[in-house]
């Protein structure tokens, strides 16, 4: 028996949900139904693919040098950052963005909305390691709701007798034409953490444009952003709430040929990160016996 059987017993919803086994041994959810196809892995919980059925190109992005492997985040989709943002505070061995997005999901739930969307939540699982990089008491679930608009709720709640501290990001890639030929919009006036060759505090003066690398925390917003793509002839719309940063981000040219995965030679032209966030002095104290919730709504509309 596969380890995708058992899941399209208890979850799957024929006609718009299956579970395979990817040749990598990790299981990898379709989904498909009249407003959208999207496809998840359940290590990490890591969104992958997205694309409503009125587009002709996806709008969540995934590398065509994508990896799947056991242990490894995926370049491309919407990694989930949790708990921290970023290199962790005071271990250096510990993992860039957190362990979330390398580590074993599980479904708990999955179903099909009024409107006909598809609706799948997933648990964290926690082990001696993840404990070991985060010894608090608490429960962690992403519902994702794939249809005409994509919904990604990610939940943290503290089970134990402590406050604590988390800082998150839903790091969505986005496919566009040309990185050159787009801008974002709903920042003007945001200071922001200008983190390419340091790190310096600014103030965005109007529309993101792109020249060279940008790598950006904009704090204390929750604005809606809108990514306006003339090649594509399309907008991104990206609203949040429990989410009071939002990071920017494009590798360019140098950063792109280090990494190596993102689709080489020029791959990184056709993505671009707007990532809902609580980051820096964003972090969020959750109480104990509380929860919080960073929910984010990401829709597709003609230029």
């Amino acid at each position: 028996m596969t380890a995708a059987q058992p899941l399209n017993a208890h979850f799957g919803i024929d006609g718009q949900l299956v579970f395979r086994e990817d040749a990598s041994g990790l299981v990898i959810a379709e989904i498909g139904n009249a407003q959208a196809t999207a496809s998840l892995c359940l290590q990490g919980a890591h969104l992958m693919t997205w694309q409503p059925r009125g587009q002709a190109v996806p709008v969540i992005w995934l590398s065509r040098d994508a990896k799947l492997a056991a242990g490894k985040s995926i370049r491309g989709g919407v990694p989930v950052c949790w708990p921290w943002f970023g290199a962790h505070a005071s271990e250096a061995t510990f993992p860039g963005h957190g362990y979330a997005r390398t580590v074993p999901w599980q479904v708990i739930e999955s179903g099909t909305e009024s409107d006909g969307a598809t609706r799948l939540t997933l648990r964290l699982v926690e082990s001696e390691k993840t404990r070991a990089q985060w010894p608090h008491s608490c429960k962690l679930e992403l519902t994702v709701i794939v249809g005409e608009m994509l919904r990604m709720e990610l939940s943290t709640e503290n089970t134990g007798d402590s406050d604590f501290v988390i800082s998150e990001a839903l790091h969505a890639y986005f496919r566009i034409g040309d990185i050159g030929a787009v801008r974002v919009s709903g920042l003007a006036g945001c200071d922001y953490w200008d983190k390419v060759g340091g790190s310096t505090l600014k103030k965005q003066g109007g529309t993101i444009q792109f020249a060279g690398e940008t790598d950006r925390v904009y704090i204390n917003t929750d604005a809606e952003c809108v990514i306006e793509d003339v090649k594509l002839k399309r907008r991104i719309r990206i609203a949040k709430s429990g989410s009071i940063s939002t990071v920017v981000w494009t590798p360019w040219t140098v950063k792109a040929d280090k990494m190596g995965d993102l689709g080489q030679p020029d791959g990184w032209r056709e993505m671009v990160c707007v990532e809902s966030a609580n980051a820096f002095e964003n972090a969020v104290k959750v109480a104990a016996g509380a929860k919080h919730t960073l929910i984010v709504e990401y829709r597709a509309e003609p230029l």
